[in-house]
């Protein structure tokens, strides 16, 4: 498959072994508030589990330099996805491999396109629902008419999808906006905080699905 797809909020072995070749597992690293949040031991010993060709990405919000440190040098990450401020006093390869995620406003809310930092900086970034989507969720999807003004703006620039994806509407999603990647998370949920493998399978076919689409 050619279209990036991440799994946001891995807690157990059983969904990390559903991640796909050439996608990510994304474990939420001190952010209580999420039910899929994991103590970074506990998400290191997971990550350690991770199937070959399977990036591991922590995701975070506000978190402070030694945090990033942390992520990076005790857990192996190989990116972090970060809501909110990235902490100042970070080493350029650290910078270079977070991932910002971009608050894109609901449809019709005519809020302004968000500022996109520099591709030396980070190369890859997120774009979800505005608001606080790692501890609430996304309830409802951004304006994909922002999200595909911003990949037109931005050719050859990695932007990852987010927010209120299903099986239901990504082949949509992806149809409308042409973005990189794709991310999910309590859509393919059999519970807050326990991922079903049969729907993240499913989600990967209805990425599939809609890839010869796409041009």
């Amino acid at each position: 498959m050619r279209t990036f797809v991440k799994f946001t909020g891995i807690t157990d072995a059983l969904s990390l072994a559903a991640v796909p070749e050439g996608g990510a597992a994304g474990f939420v690293v001190e952010v209580p508030s999420n039910p899929r949040n994991l103590p970074i031991d506990t998400a290191r010993a997971l990550a350690d589990q991770a199937p070959s060709g399977v990036e591991v990405w922590a995701v975070t919000r506000d978190p402070t330099a030694k945090l990033i440190h942390d992520l990076f040098d005790e857990m192996g990450v190989d990116r972090i996805h970060v809501y909110g401020q990235v902490p100042t006093g970070l080493e350029f390869l650290e910078t270079h491999h977070i991932v910002p995620s971009l608050p894109i406003g609901a449809t019709g809310s005519g809020d302004p396109a968000p500022k996109v930092p520099p591709p030396e900086e980070h190369p890859i970034l997120h774009l979800d629902l505005a608001g606080d989507p790692l501890s609430a969720g996304s309830i409802g999807v951004p304006d994909w008419e922002v999200c595909r003004a911003l990949v037109d703006a931005h050719p050859g620039r990695k932007l990852v999808l987010g927010g209120g994806l299903s099986v239901q509407n990504v082949g949509d999603a992806l149809q409308a906006v042409r973005p990189w990647g794709v991310d999910v998370s309590a859509a393919v949920e059999r519970a807050p905080g326990a991922m079903d493998p049969n729907a993240m399978r499913a989600f990967v076919a209805a990425v599939l699905k809609v890839e010869p689409t796409l041009g």
